[in-house]
């Protein structure tokens, strides 16, 4: 390769530190240092910089935020049955081939004190499967049940997607095709001071950070798979983040809702738990459908009552879409169509002398939320939270282990309390979803069976 026009791309833009190491590195070493900056958009990196830098201080509260309309959870006969025709159209569509389930799965699970991609980390109360198999099995049973191939598309970022491939592989693909998984990674930009220097991560590459959820949209162009899927027939990706294992994976209605809706973009949302839970919220904002950062709202209006008393902005935002190949295929027609968002955050790089050390990073994002304002048409629907969310951040405390296997055990003893199952106190229960998808399911694998369970019970 010839790097020449690289090196002179570092000179014009102030990096002569970079410059001196690369020099002072061996030929063999040279040469690697190079490769890595070659896969690394210093074009665009540079650019963010000096368009945030020119940007002057403005203030955060957003103009005109009103609530958005929002399909709510069934109560009506009206409802019902609109959900209804939703589900079959839905089902129709998956049994069509059309659907794929997109997972993003780029993070470290470092907050949970666990070493290793999230995804491979023990979740479920009983049996303690990793998130992927849990998604992976919700895949096989519902390929088994409309006798369809949905394929599986996960997101990674450089750093684990070997690690994460390897784990597939392992555990059998955890019962799906080998050519039914597809693995991605997302794109990397490099991470730059407040003064706009680039940061030696080691030697022989820069610091660099994933692009954030929205690259997923980007990665599936460029990688060419979105091009691949639409000739299989796909039309729409369901898309979720690997830390919620109550994630209702292809959920018919919502797919159904989305076709209704002749939607780019569909969005589901649970209910704020109180004024102060902090949380993006699905809102309008200059009569466009977005997803509005609580810091964007000034106190008074994030912290609103409507005329019943209830919380005005009340639709937080849980990451999960179904998004139409032919939007994929738009946003990323002239050149990535999302705007990308500058963090500052405490990094770890090289100093002056080579020594690690702790210093301020700006980091450059994109987010998938901000491609609704760009939708010719959204849909967004309420979901219920105890069965639908209950994200893995942290390893205690609020979104943990803990509260997660808490939400998916209280909602699988429904299930079998519906079902006529008497559970006791206290126990641990698990349903596999190659079991049952759902409590309807069970009802009906049950019927007739008189179960009682007194101890920790795994229904699989």
């Amino acid at each position: 390769m010839d790097f020449q026009p690289i090196l002179d791309l570092l000179e014009k833009n102030g990096q002569g530190h970079v410059l001196d190491h690369i020099r002072r590195l061996s030929p063999e070493k040279r040469e690697v240092f190079c490769r890595n900056l070659s896969a690394l958009n210093l074009p665009l990196a540079f650019r963010l910089y000096q368009n945030f830098s020119r940007q002057k201080g403005s203030g955060t509260h957003l103009p005109n935020i009103e609530p958005a309309s929002i399909i709510p959870t069934s109560r009506t006969p009206e409802e019902i049955q609109r959900r209804q025709e939703a589900i079959r159209l839905g089902e129709s569509l998956i049994r069509g081939n059309q659907i794929a389930v997109l997972i993003v799965a780029g993070g470290q699970g470092t907050r949970l004190g666990f070493a290793g991609p999230k995804g491979f980390f023990p979740i479920s109360p009983v049996k303690k499967k990793p998130l992927f198999q849990l998604f992976a099995e919700s895949i096989q049973a519902l390929s088994a049940r409309y006798r369809a191939r949905i394929p599986l598309l996960v997101m990674t970022s450089r750093e684990n997607r070997e690690e994460t491939e390897a784990f597939f592989r392992s555990r059998g693909f955890f019962g799906l095709g080998k050519d039914q998984i597809h693995f991605f990674s997302q794109g990397m930009l490099p991470t730059l001071t407040p003064g706009g220097k680039l940061i030696l991560g080691d030697e022989t590459s820069l610091l660099a950070n994933p692009e954030g959820h929205g690259g997923s949209l980007k990665a599936l162009h460029e990688s060419g798979l979105a091009g691949r899927l639409k000739g299989q027939g796909i039309s729409e990706i369901f898309y979720c983040q690997v830390d919620n294992p109550l994630v209702k994976i292809a959920d018919p209605a919502f797919i159904g809702y989305h076709r209704q809706e002749g939607a780019d973009i569909s969005t589901k949302v649970v209910r704020r738990q109180n004024l102060e839970e902090k949380v993006g919220i699905y809102g309008m904002v200059n009569g466009k459908p977005a997803i509005i950062e609580y810091s964007d709202f000034s106190p008074e209006d994030y912290r609103s009552l409507d005329e019943n008393g209830s919380i005005r902005y009340w639709a937080g935002n849980i990451a999960i879409h179904v998004i139409s190949l032919s939007f994929v295929d738009r946003l990323n027609r002239e050149g990535f169509a999302l705007p990308y968002h500058r963090a500052v955050k405490e990094i770890e790089g090289l100093g002056p002398g080579g020594r690690s050390e702790k210093m301020a990073g700006l980091k450059f994002e994109s987010f998938l939320f901000d491609s609704i304002p760009l939708a010719q048409k959204s849909c967004c629907m309420e979901v219920v939270r105890e069965e639908e969310f209950a994200p893995v951040k942290n390893q205690t405390g609020i979104d943990s282990p803990e509260t997660a296997r808490g939400a998916m055990t209280n909602l699988f003893r429904r299930w079998l309390e519906g079902a006529g199952v008497q559970v006791a106190p206290g126990v641990q229960v698990e349903v596999s979803p190659l079991f049952a998808l759902d409590q309807e399911e069970l009802a009906d694998k049950l019927k007739g069976k008189k179960v009682v369970v007194g101890e920790d019970s795994y229904f699989g």
